[in-house]
């Protein structure tokens, strides 16, 4: 390929890191990665509510990975209120599971700005290291992609296994109890999939550059040698 094409890659590719770098740490602190519904169980079975009578005993929740807000209503109007995972709820959520995420979306941001050095560095540099050149630009892009896929993985079972929403909505609870009405992913959860949608494409444009996969070329080589042995 001309040495044009694989700049225009390389840009094209860089570019896109260092979008998912910034927008990774951005959406990281932000308090819209799901949004949901919860019911007030406990005041709907005393009036025995249903249909449009349920209005009055839904709150509202909405939550990142740090903080979030919560509207409880159970008959009387809505109680409004801010949370923080770290200062307020750190004992009530799965803590070792929470951090590990955190800790992902770090990686993402670190080695999504490692990627895009790299790409630059290939594109108007002439790398002379291994890690520089073919192998570190997959390695550093299939790592984001790992570690993107990974904090969806575990955010999507801290919700749905862990039940996350309702261990917010009932902590500290003595007289109510919550349970999730409906739930959604919001904004930020969906921005991080496209995050690693756009590593997926970076090993894409890697690979149109005419770099092969890493150890690809040396199984070639030695099954070409093997069969020139067997010849002889």
């Amino acid at each position: 390929m001309p040495n044009r094409q694989k700049q225009v890659l390389f840009c094209s590719a860089g570019l896109l890191s260092l979008c998912c770098a910034l927008s990774a740490a951005v959406i990281t602190g932000l308090p819209l990665w799901l949004r949901g519904v919860v019911l007030c169980r406990t005041g709907a079975e005393l009036v025995n509510a249903t249909g449009a009578e349920l209005d009055q005993f839904l709150g509202e929740l909405s939550y990142g990975l740090f903080h979030g807000e919560r509207v409880k209503q159970c008959g009387l109007g809505g109680r409004p209120s801010r949370f923080s995972f770290f200062s307020d709820l750190l004992s009530g959520i799965p803590a070792g599971l929470h951090v590990t995420i955190i800790f992902f979306c770090s990686v993402v941001v670190l080695f999504s700005s490692v990627a895009s050095g790299f790409f630059f560095f290939n594109a108007f540099g002439r790398p002379y290291e291994t890690l520089q050149g073919s192998m570190g630009l997959y390695l550093w892009t299939c790592i984001c992609c790992v570690a993107s896929s990974l904090v969806l993985i575990l955010f999507a079972s801290e919700v749905k296994i862990h039940h996350l929403s309702e261990l917010i909505s009932n902590f500290k609870e003595e007289n109510f109890v919550f349970q999730t009405y409906s739930e959604s992913y919001d904004r930020c959860f969906w921005i991080f999939f496209l995050i690693f949608i756009f590593h997926g494409f970076n090993l894409v444009l890697i690979r149109l550059t005419g770099i092969e996969f890493p150890f690809q070329g040396k199984k070639d080589v030695e099954l070409s040698s093997g069969a020139a042995d067997l010849m002889y």
